[in-house]
């Protein structure tokens, strides 16, 4: 028997794989979290196919996601990223993702994770949707738009309301897989 899924995935097995195995499922550890904050901020203007499937070239680049050394990068290594055909080759999102390391520490020390600040705005649980169809799926919320201004006042860059909505759906904070979907939990 065929499993049915979220319509979006259908395009092939990469796409198949993330929604199967990823995407609505919670995670709450911060290096993952952050992670999806570097992959959707550089979705921004651009379809996520894309960077999905640039992710192990993002990985590769950006030391295995790893934000301690990302708030360290200089000018240099922005210059170098730029130069990398394997990203998605934007100066203003690569020096968003410096700082936005920076200021995810800040948080992390503010809050003792990025995870207990992230999910406080869902009350530390996930936000059950179960649209019907894929035109049931909003792209901003109320609380995307609550989080995107906190995220801007803390200095975060390309983390406006659309993509803090992606992030909450990559991330399990929203579960907006479809009502017939066999990943349902």
């Amino acid at each position: 028997m065929e499993k049915i899924r979220c319509g979006w995935c259908e395009k092939d097995d990469l796409y198949r794989k993330y929604h199967d195995e990823e995407w609505g499922k919670p995670v709450f550890d911060d290096h993952t979290i952050f992670e999806f904050l570097v992959l959707e901020s550089f979705q921004a203007g651009l379809s996520w196919y894309t960077v999905l499937s640039k992710r192990e070239n993002f990985r590769k680049a950006f030391d295995d996601f790893d934000y301690r050394k990302i708030a360290l990068y200089s000018e240099e290594k922005t210059e170098t990223l730029m130069l990398d055909p394997g990203i998605i080759r934007n100066r203003l999102k690569i020096k968003a993702t410096v700082n936005n390391a920076q200021r995810f520490m800040e948080v992390q020390e503010e809050f003792g994770s990025f995870s207990e600040y992230i999910w406080g705005f869902t009350g530390g649980k996930p936000i059950d949707n179960i649209p019907e169809t894929l035109s049931d799926i909003p792209a901003v919320t109320e609380i995307s738009d609550a989080l995107a201004k906190d995220l801007k006042k803390r200095g975060f860059k390309f983390m406006g309301s659309t993509v803090v909505y992606a992030h909450m759906q990559a991330t399990g904070m929203v579960n907006d897989h479809l009502k017939n979907c066999f990943i349902r939990w």
